[in-house]
C-alpha cells in the first residue's frame, strides 16, 4: 500500500478479497474487544486508540501483522511463541486461521494498561 489511505475501509479495500475477509475479521475482532476506541490510520495502517496508541494491524504478503506494543506481547509470550515477531509485533500467517480471540485478549489486555494511564488531553 503506497498511496495514502484516509480511513480503514479504504485501507482494506486496497487488497484482495480474501485478505480482505481476513482484516475485516481482525478488525472486529479489535472493535468488539474495545468498541470505544477511536479507529483510524496511524503508521499507514489501522490504528486503535484509547488514551493513547493501543493496537495496530497490516496486510502484508504472507503475513498479517499485529502491533500491540511491547506490553502487549509480553503478557501473552507463551501463546504468541508458535508466531514470528519481534519486540512489539507479531506475524500470523495469512494461509492460517487468525485466532481471533488471542487478537480479542491482547486488545483487552491493552485496554486495561491505557486506562491505568493518565487521561491524555486531544
Amino acid at each position: 500500500m503506497t498511496n495514502k489511505v484516509r480511513n480503514v475501509e479504504e485501507y482494506i479495500s486496497g487488497f484482495p478479497e480474501e485478505v480482505r475477509e481476513i482484516l475485516e475479521q481482525v478488525r472486529a475482532a479489535i472493535r468488539k474487544a474495545t468498541p470505544e476506541a477511536e479507529e483510524t490510520i496511524g503508521y499507514a495502517m489501522p490504528t486503535y486508540k484509547l488514551n493513547g496508541n493501543l493496537i495496530h494491524f497490516a496486510a502484508y504478503k504472507n503475513h498479517i501483522g499485529l502491533y500491540p506494543t511491547p506490553n502487549g506481547i509480553e503478557g501473552f509470550k507463551e501463546e504468541l511463541s508458535k508466531y514470528k515477531g519481534a519486540k512489539g509485533s507479531v506475524q500470523f500467517p495469512i494461509d492460517k486461521p487468525m485466532p481471533l480471540d488471542l487478537i480479542s485478549r491482547i486488545t483487552k489486555f491493552r485496554v486495561e494498561e491505557n486506562l491505568k494511564l493518565p487521561v491524555k488531553k486531544k
